[in-house]
């Protein structure tokens, strides 16, 4: 485990190294759960969201787009739920400060053939059981205890009894009774809209993209040409005031998504196929962009983990370095949004179907991703360790679709004025392009490692045989070091393949 632990702590490392992620606000100490994006960063991020678009939206006939308002009438949120319901369960300690989520903190007794110890605590990770185990043999140890431990039941804070939870110590101080009961936290942001500053102005920042899309499915409808089955697509930023942000971008506080809400008509039959379809379509993209097939998998939710009003909800996972984990929730909401929007903003938004001759509220499957998450995914993924004749290299293996840089142009030698010539003038076509880089320093080998730490597909090399001999050029593939000599519109060929298919 210790091995996966200091994985995510290189990947991490070379991030804010080559400019993909910074800590946000880093000069004056940071922000726990915000981050920002370097030069190489926003170029990949980009290329995601460029990639979905296109496939999801683009490339269908039965979809559209929409760009909805960060900060929309609070009504919105009442309707949906969120003001009363978008809240975890959440446990301070009153000696350190710290603040618990109660689900993601788990305590046990400690028992010595029947005898206890007392109890333990700790926050939840993929090596609790081991964290646990050591913590309950030094309980004993310092007990002086004879005899065998028990099994130990580790179970959520929450789901304690109260006498339970005044035993369970605090994981930062280990004072028994330090820890406050669990209350209901609302995840929202809340800002205040116009000069005063009271009730009548508060206003939030959305926490999902969603019901922007929702409130808007009349407006789409109306002037969209679109009749069901369709959907309507959104990228953009949410923002949710999460308790404990973790494992570097995978839990933040802001963070972007790409959203679908599929619009498909009433009935069992109708929103498993569609819910089955989308399932695979999602899984397909992942693979479409790079992300290897043996790192995904599914996990059904149980009916009694789903939301009141849903149908089902598949996770399409990752195993990042930290564990297993959702990377993208597909779900079958029935019509629960629709309907209470229409109620709660007396507008009817009943779609009239022409081939069943009949109104009714559309059922929604939705596909929900994080841009950040995907990001995540997509860096662990391309991250390796490999060597090259002897010497250790890092590499980032990029699908040439995502990667942040394309290619890199070089001239042999900086010292030879034509060869530079050369190269810039084919740098400066490339551009025009794609997202290409250019460097004349240093010795070539150390200039292919560097874009290989960036993820850089192919690397481009004029030498003399270009000068004077048939004017090809030489292309370095990333992964398998092999070198082959192209012609420039061969090159562009090439990488058109490579890049946009």
């Amino acid at each position: 485990m210790a091995k996966e632990t200091s994985l995510l702590d290189e990947i991490v490392s070379l991030a804010k190294r080559r400019g993909f992620v910074f800590q946000s606000s880093e000069i004056y100490g940071g922000l726990n759960g915000f981050f920002d994006y370097g030069p190489l960063g926003v170029e990949l991020r980009k290329n995601i969201k460029d990639a979905w678009w296109e496939d999801m939206v683009r490339r269908r006939d039965d979809m559209v787009g929409l760009d909805s308002g960060i900060i929309m009438n609070p009504k919105i949120w009442q309707a949906s739920g969120h003001v009363d319901g978008f809240t975890d369960p959440m446990v301070d300690c009153k000696e350190s400060k710290m603040r618990y989520r109660a689900d993601q903190l788990f305590a046990a007794e400690v028992l010595v053939d029947g005898t206890s110890l007392g109890w333990i605590s700790l926050i939840e990770s993929e090596k609790m059981e081991q964290e646990a185990k050591d913590k309950a043999d030094l309980l004993k140890r310092k007990g002086a205890m004879q005899g065998s431990l028990e099994p130990l039941d580790l179970r959520p804070y929450d789901e304690l009894a109260e006498e339970d939870q005044l035993q369970v110590p605090s994981p930062a101080t280990g004072t028994v009774g330090a820890l406050t009961p669990p209350r209901e936290f609302n995840m929202m942001f809340e800002t205040h809209v116009g000069a005063l500053r009271d009730a009548s102005s508060l206003c939030y920042l959305r926490p999902e993209t969603a019901q922007g899309i929702f409130a808007n499915f009349k407006n789409v409808v109306d002037t969209g040409r679109v009749k069901v089955p369709f959907g309507i697509a959104q990228i953009g930023k949410a923002f949710r005031n999460e308790i404990t942000p973790r494992n570097f971008i995978f839990r933040s506080r802001e963070f972007e998504q790409m959203e679908i809400e599929y619009f498909i008509p009433p009935g069992e039959e109708e929103w498993k196929r569609y819910h089955r379809e989308w399932i695979q379509t999602r899984t397909e993209w992942f693979d479409s962009i790079g992300l290897t097939k043996e790192l995904l998998g599914e996990e059904v939710h149980p009916k009694e983990k789903l939301a009141h009003y849903a149908q089902a909800c598949t996770d399409i996972t990752f195993k990042f370095p930290f564990g297993e984990h959702e990377l993208e929730g597909i779900a079958a909401r029935g019509n629960f949004d629709l309907s209470q929007h229409q109620e709660h903003s007396g507008k009817n938004l009943e779609y009239f179907d022409e081939v069943l001759k009949a109104k009714y509220l559309p059922n929604v499957i939705e596909p929900s991703l994080g841009v950040d998450r995907t990001f995540l995914a997509v860096l662990c993924s391309a991250y390796q360790i490999d060597e090259i004749e002897g010497e250790k290299r890092t590499v980032l293996r990029f699908h040439p679709r995502i990667a942040p840089v394309k290619a890199g142009i070089f001239p042999l030698v900086k010292n030879k004025p034509e060869l530079v010539e050369r190269a810039q003038s084919f740098y400066k076509r490339l551009q025009k392009k794609w997202n290409v880089l250019y460097d004349q320093g240093g010795a070539i080998g150390r200039r292919y490692r560097r874009i290989d730490e960036i993820g850089v597909p192919f690397g481009l090399t004029i030498d003399f045989e270009t000068l004077e001999g048939d004017g090809t050029i030489t292309v370095r593939d990333r992964d398998t070091t092999k070198q082959e000599r192209l012609s420039e519109d061969e090159i562009i060929a090439f990488l058109e393949e490579k890049i946009e298919s």
